[in-house]
């Protein structure tokens, strides 16, 4: 059970405590926010009120996509952050995000590499936001992917990284998506979700 304070709209503020240490605000009835020694989970969110949620990082050792579900449905930025990251293979960086399942199609995404006294080749794609146009397999990389909701189901995506074994060698990306429905996941993953993550951890801030 959990101690409850409800605005109810036909008795005023009902309390009705006991003794599991968990606080529920409701109004009439329905849960906002829970209080419990770990922690506030909000279950509703009013725009103009400031909110900023971490997610849980993941190790980005093994696997070929690292994935974050269950994205509340008022989130409209989400910041994803990468540290000392790897794969084992060269192939783009790609950020895919969806509702329900994650999209692998239409997007409109462009991404390129630069070097001190040179710029890189340049890659289109249209299955996922790309991060980084071309990693290399020995090398790790820091950064951040920022996605914004544009209108409606539409994001918008921005993205800088840095190789952080060669410190003149950067990427920037940017793209947009028109989603069949709300947001609640994002997909960090390669093109072809073919290369394997094989160094250092992701997370997310959601707002």
């Amino acid at each position: 059970m959990t101690s409850i304070i409800n605005a109810s709209t036909t008795a005023g503020v009902v309390v009705s405590p006991d003794t599991s240490g968990s606080l529920a605000l409701q109004a009439n009835g329905t849960n906002i926010a829970t209080v419990q020694s770990t922690g506030m989970t909000i279950s509703s969110y009013s725009a103009g009120t400031s909110l900023i949620t971490s997610g849980t990082a993941q190790a980005s050792t093994s696997g070929t996509a690292i994935t974050f579900t269950g994205i509340p449905s008022w989130v409209k930025r989400i910041t994803i952050m990468y540290k000392g990251i790897s794969t084992s293979g060269t192939n783009a960086l790609l950020v895919q995000i969806g509702s329900g399942s994650v999209s692998t199609s239409g997007y409109s995404s462009s991404s390129f590499g630069g070097a001190v006294g040179n710029v890189l080749a340049g890659n289109n794609s249209a299955t996922g936001f790309l991060n980084a146009n071309s990693l290399v397999a020995a090398n790790t990389h820091d950064g951040i992917c920022v996605l914004v909701n544009i209108t409606g189901n539409s994001w918008v995506a921005s993205s800088n990284l840095t190789n952080t074994n060669t410190s003149s060698v950067g990427f920037i990306g940017t793209g947009s998506i028109a989603l069949s429905g709300v947001l609640d996941r994002v997909s960090i993953t390669t093109v072809g979700s073919t290369d394997t993550f094989d160094a250092g951890s992701i997370n997310i801030l959601y707002e």
